[in-house]
C-alpha cells in the first residue's frame, strides 16, 4: 500500500466522485462533502493497525471510497467538465465545515439508501452513539435497485448457514426453518430464528450478500428468497435521502442536521 500526502480538499474530491452521484442535487453533494470532512476530521492523529502511516484509507470497510480525479472523469464521459465543477464547488463551498457534536467532529457515517427509515447506531454496531439515533427518511421508487432479491437453493441456504451455525436444525420443508422474526426501530430485521439458532439481521445481510437488514424471507419447497429494500448498513445520512431533501429545497446544513441528531454544522480547525 502506498502512502499520499495530498490537501483536504483534494482528497474530499475523490472521496465524493466515489462515494455519491454526480448528477445528484448540489445540497446533497454539499452535505456528502461536509460529512466526508468531517469523517476525516474524526480520524487524524488516531493511529490505526490497518494503516499506521496514513490518517485514512481507500478501504470502505475502513474508512471511505476514493477515486482518482482523472479516472472520475474517464468515467464521467461527456459530462466530466460538468460534474467536475459540480462537485469542485461542493467541496470548496462548505470549506472548513464539519458536523460537530459537543464541539467535536462526529464519526459522520452514510449509506446509499433506507426503507424509510434509519437506524440506531446501536442496533447495527451494539455501541450507543447519542446523534446516530433512527430518523425518517424520504427516499424511495427513484432509487435503482431499491428493491432487490436473494433466491437459494434449499440446498444453497443449508450449506451457508450450518457452516456458520452448525446447530441450526435444518431438518424438514423450508418453510419451517424461520421463525419468530423480531423488527428493529426502522422496520427491518433485527434477528430470526432460522432452525432453533438465533441469528441477527447484519450475520444473514453478510452471509448471503443482503443489500440491507430491511428483508422479508419467503421459504418453501423451491428455496429460500429474500426480498430486500434500500441499500447499505442504515446509520447516519442516507444519500437518496439526502438528494430526495435537496430536491425538496432543503439546505446541506439541514440535512445534516435531519440525519444526524442534535449536532452543529461549522466551521472547525482541528489542533
Amino acid at each position: 500500500d502506498q502512502v499520499q500526502e495530498m490537501t483536504l480538499g483534494d482528497y474530499l474530491f475523490g472521496v465524493v466522485a466515489a462515494e455519491m452521484p454526480a448528477n445528484f442535487h448540489a445540497a446533497a453533494l454539499k452535505a456528502q462533502a461536509a460529512a466526508a470532512r468531517t469523517y476525516t476530521l474524526s480520524k487524524l492523529g488516531r493511529t490505526v493497525e490497518k494503516h499506521p502511516d496514513a490518517d485514512v484509507c481507500t478501504d470502505i470497510t475502513c474508512c471511505q471510497a476514493y477515486i482518482d480525479p482523472d479516472q472520475a472523469a474517464a468515467n464521467w464521459g461527456d459530462n466530466a467538465a460538468a460534474y467536475t465543477a459540480k462537485i469542485t464547488s461542493a467541496v470548496s463551498e462548505t470549506d472548513g465545515m464539519a458536523v460537530l457534536y459537543d464541539g467535536q467532529p462526529i464519526q459522520a457515517v452514510f449509506f446509499s439508501s433506507a426503507a424509510g427509515r434509519t437506524v440506531d447506531a446501536v442496533e447495527v454496531w451494539g455501541n450507543s452513539v447519542p446523534y446516530l439515533t433512527g430518523v425518517d427518511s424520504p427516499e424511495g421508487e427513484e432509487v435503482p435497485n431499491y428493491h432487490s432479491t436473494v433466491t437459494l437453493t434449499a440446498e444453497e441456504f443449508k450449506s451457508k448457514l450450518l457452516a456458520k451455525y452448525p446447530g441450526a436444525d435444518l431438518s424438514g420443508d423450508p418453510s419451517g426453518w424461520f421463525s419468530h422474526t423480531v423488527s428493529n426501530s426502522a422496520g427491518g430485521v433485527s434477528s430470526v430464528d432460522v432452525g432453533g439458532v438465533t441469528v441477527s439481521g447484519q450475520e444473514l445481510r453478510t452471509l448471503f450478500s443482503l443489500r440491507s437488514t430491511s428483508f422479508i424471507v419467503s421459504a418453501g419447497a423451491e428455496g429460500v428468497t429474500f426480498s430486500v429494500t434500500g441499500y447499505g448498513h442504515g446509520v447516519g445520512m442516507s444519500q437518496y435521502g439526502a438528494n430526495a431533501l435537496a430536491k425538496e429545497g432543503k439546505s446541506y446544513e439541514e440535512i445534516l442536521k435531519w440525519y444526524y441528531t442534535g449536532v452543529e454544522v461549522e466551521q472547525y480547525t482541528p489542533g
